[in-house]
């Protein structure tokens, strides 16, 4: 009975403790609906530490830290949900990657993302980290080129996005500045951030921040301003909230818009919303290009790739706004791109953890060409970047000082901090190639124009197609560096040809001269009768020098022309590839141009008449040379033979 009794007990303890852990899971599960992480993680981890585990446990918790920017915490999370060895979404492979290196562990964090590339091969972060899989030795190459350190004006609460102002740093900050009654935010239980300003002494010191306007200032989140030159017009983000009223989105939160203010006076005046924000989702994190005529931003609108993307969208001469274009594939993916920032060289700032790097948010840079196109994108490296969050650059030129935000551990006293950085070695710029050239006339040396030219890649898919001016000349523009590029040319007088182009890895000027052949030569001394019959090249087999089936088709004509011409004499040259060494090559190119004389004699051609040398490799066609990278194709072209006429 005492058995029995026992057993009926330890039943309805575990009972009691079950449903109270639902309830309280249910609890906490409303909270993080909400966004109110902290609360959430309160609840989630009393459950936790009482032993219970579940994969909607430990993803929620790990997400509650994830998506507060505290990685390492979130990390301890999902250490526990992989432990479980249950199925898990396969976002969380990335999610555990980033908290893997903001501990340190890159080399584990890899292999985790080795996990995802398997199961999302198409997602544009598993190509990122397929093709970059040595992103750290490249992050290296960039590092040690800022000199950092805290900015002076930091308090134990957030502290970031800051923007230039005249002679003030503008920025954000949850700081409590007094108050009967503050309001706090439930996703990070501190106050809702206003934007201070912090004059820039002569020294590059910041002094005491003071806050920056009343009028802008809202009971809800005011961050990340951007200013004019003129500094008459603002733009910057804040909660949905205008006027007195709040605006929610269909789940009942309000989310952030972009918004204009207009400086009269010394008060800034006339707030209004720009006209593609939306209830539905967020745009926030202004920035202007040099010449204020474009607008970027952050937003998760319909069509983001990801959890939020970088857009432009053009500012019209009647203060009218475009309509938001994503900056693409190529800079956005899905995850995080955010904070852009343009310099007065036309650079683009941008913050993402989708893009390999350190951990959390890194900073990186790429130049924006006048077509509107962007350069390679590069990590900017230590110390700006640390294996947290590290977002909001911006950059004065003309000082090479600049700020950004972080919420790393060394130096921090609390949340995010701003740090000021100084560029003591810039970030090479891309390479840039020019690649041009001139055609001309391979007897008279005059130029031809109207000549079709092609440029194609090494596999053969098209670039571009121009045609020749009047003075023979072309111009593709800019290309890619370290770069095989096949041409191809195009006249009706003359013998089409194609020749290879490989542009070097510095930055300049590719200029090549092409000759073309007439296509109806008459004899001549000094020319090669080949070209002058306008016959096919006589190839080789690799390796061999005996005269191939389609060779002997060609000779020919060649025999034909020297019956037709008993006084006509000629020098046989004939040519290898570059594969073997030098000097077998020589001894190769002997035997074929033997083995074209011999054939010639055996068909009636007197001795006397006919001379021969090999030349080996020294006269290829190509840049097919030793250690370059060629196709079986390419490598033939060079295994031919000349006919050159020495009397007539």
């Amino acid at each position: 009975m005492k058995i029995k009794n026992s057993f009926l007990v330890c039943f309805l303890i575990f009972g009691f403790f079950s449903f109270s852990q639902k309830v309280q899971l249910k609890k906490a599960d409303a909270s993080y609906d909400q966004f109110h992480y902290v609360n959430a993680i309160k609840t989630y981890e009393k459950v936790a530490n009482k032993g219970y585990k579940s994969v909607e446990l430990f993803s929620k918790l790990g997400d509650s830290y994830y998506f507060q920017s505290n990685l390492n915490d979130a990390n301890k999370w999902y250490e526990q949900l992989f432990s479980l060895n249950e199925k898990v979404d396969t976002e969380y492979y990335f999610r555990y990657a980033q908290t893997l290196k903001s501990i340190g562990d890159y080399k584990k964090s890899d292999a985790m993302m080795a996990q995802f590339n398997e199961l999302n091969a198409s997602d544009l972060r598993a190509i990122l980290s397929k093709n970059q899989s040595n992103y750290l030795e490249e992050i290296k190459k960039n590092s040690g080129r800022y000199r950092i350190e805290n900015a002076g004006i930091n308090s134990e609460y957030s502290d970031y996005g800051s923007s230039f102002y005249k002679n003030t740093l503008v920025f954000t900050s949850a700081r409590d500045t007094g108050g009967v009654f503050v309001k706090k935010h439930n996703w990070t239980n501190q106050s809702y951030t206003n934007l201070y300003g912090a004059i820039i002494s002569d020294n590059g010191n910041l002094e005491t921040p003071l806050k920056f306007s009343k009028k802008i200032d809202s009971k809800y989140h005011e961050s990340t301003p951007v200013f004019t030159n003129d500094g008459l017009t603002m733009y910057f983000t804040r909660n949905n909230f205008l006027n007195g009223k709040k605006g929610r989105d269909s789940n009942k939160t309000i989310l952030l818009k972009l918004y204009k203010a207009t400086k009269i006076g010394d008060s800034w005046e006339n707030i209004v919303e720009l006209p593609f924000n939306s209830n539905e989702y967020n745009c926030a994190h202004p920035a202007l290009s040099p010449d204020e005529k474009t607008l970027y931003f952050s937003s998760n609108m319909p069509g983001t790739k990801g959890q939020s993307d970088i857009y432009k969208v053009a500012i019209l001469s009647d203060g009218t706004f475009g309509t938001p274009v994503n900056l693409g594939g190529s800079i956005n993916t899905e995850a995080r791109e955010t904070f852009p920032f343009i310099s007065n060289a036309n650079e683009l700032y941008f913050s993402s953890d989708g893009h390999p790097g350190l951990g959390g948010l890194d900073v990186f840079i790429t130049q924006i060409k006048e077509d509107g196109t962007h350069g390679k994108i590069k990590n900017v490296g230590t110390p700006v970047n640390s294996n947290s969050d590290d977002f909001a650059f911006i950059m004065d030129t003309a000082t090479k000082n600049g700020f950004f935000s972080s919420n790393r551990i060394e130096d921090n006293l609390g949340y995010d901090d701003i740090y000021k950085c100084t560029e003591t070695i810039p970030i090479p710029k891309d390479c840039q190639q020019s690649l041009t050239g001139l055609l001309v006339d391979e007897e008279t040396k005059l130029p031809i124009s109207d000549a079709k030219v092609v440029l194609y890649d090494i596999n053969y898919v098209k670039i571009d197609e121009l045609m020749t001016d009047q003075n023979g000349k072309f111009d593709f523009g800019q290309v890619a560096c370290e770069t095989k590029f096949r041409l191809q040319f195009d006249k009706n007088e003359f013998a089409a040809k194609e020749t290879f182009v490989i542009t070097p890895k510095d930055s300049g000027i590719t200029d090549v001269l092409i000759e073309l052949t007439p296509n109806l030569q008459p004899l001549k001394v000094g020319r090669d009768l080949r070209k002058t019959l306008g016959i096919d090249i006589i190839y080789f087999d690799l390796d061999k020098s005996n005269i191939r089936p389609d060779a002997a088709v060609e000779l020919a004509k060649i025999l034909e022309v020297m019956k037709q011409y008993p006084t006509l004499e000629i020098d046989v040259r004939s040519h290898t590839d570059s594969r073997q060494t030098s000097k077998y090559n020589i001894s190769l190119s002997d035997r074929r141009a033997k083995s074209t004389i011999k054939w010639l004699i055996e068909n009636g051609v007197a001795p006397n008449r006919l001379t021969g040398k090999g030349y080996g490799e020294t006269q290829l066609l190509n840049s097919c040379a030793d250690n370059v990278p060629c196709t079986e194709e390419e490598h033939q072209a060079n295994r031919r033979s000349e006919f050159i006429i020495k009397k007539l």
